[in-house]
């Protein structure tokens, strides 16, 4: 079994400016995303947590440092944001007026087609963040650990371990700095035992 307290990072500049795609683009939390993680860290205090893991980008290592309590973190590349190819920077309206297709085909089938247009597919995402999920189920069997990732990629991987189609990953909405608590069982199935909740 292994237990998984799977952040989003706290808010950024992007977020708070009409939710602009930021992917790649490595921007720190705002006033507001500081206050959401040490929030998680209060949550936490009591909480046993063995191991803290974060995207290698500014926004999630920085909430990953506050709401561990300041634990050691360990950074994997695996969990970086998707890249959005096309769309990084930009507001959803702004993306589709330019080319409504890429929107269409993505949402359509995400498996086969890349965000943006030339960013990552769908399953190239599931495939990289359940590379790291395996490996933390090995490495950590019995144990908690805390992930802080980002909305993308969480929701993905969250929807493929759940057995939805992967086009409708849109339906988990993970806030930011928020906790969501997954659990893996000894065969790797994972349960969804919070979502967007308080400890």
């Amino acid at each position: 079994m292994l237990k998984v307290y799977l952040l989003r990072h706290g808010e950024t500049a992007y977020n708070a400016d009409g939710n602009r795609y930021c992917g790649r683009t490595d921007i720190e939390l705002t006033t507001k995303g500081l206050r959401q993680a040490k929030f998680v860290c209060d949550q936490l205090s009591d909480m046993k947590i063995d191991a803290v893991y974060s995207s290698p980008l500014l926004r999630t290592k920085k909430t990953a440092e506050i709401a561990s309590g300041k634990r050691e973190v360990f950074i994997d590349n695996r969990l970086i944001e998707v890249d959005f190819g096309n769309w990084e920077g930009k507001t959803k309206a702004e993306f589709i007026a330019e080319n409504a297709s890429l929107w269409t085909n993505w949402m359509d089938a995400p498996e086969t087609n890349k965000a943006g247009g030339t960013g990552e597919s769908a399953t190239e995402i599931v495939d990289r963040v359940t590379s790291f999920f395996d490996e933390m189920m090995l490495k950590h069997r019995n144990q908690t650990i805390m992930v802080v990732g980002h909305n993308g990629i969480n929701r993905l991987f969250m929807a493929s371990k759940l057995g939805m189609p992967l086009k409708n990953y849109r339906q988990l909405a993970q806030q930011n700095s928020s906790i969501t608590e997954i659990e893996f069982d000894e065969d790797g199935v994972m349960t969804l035992r919070l979502l967007n909740g308080k400890i």
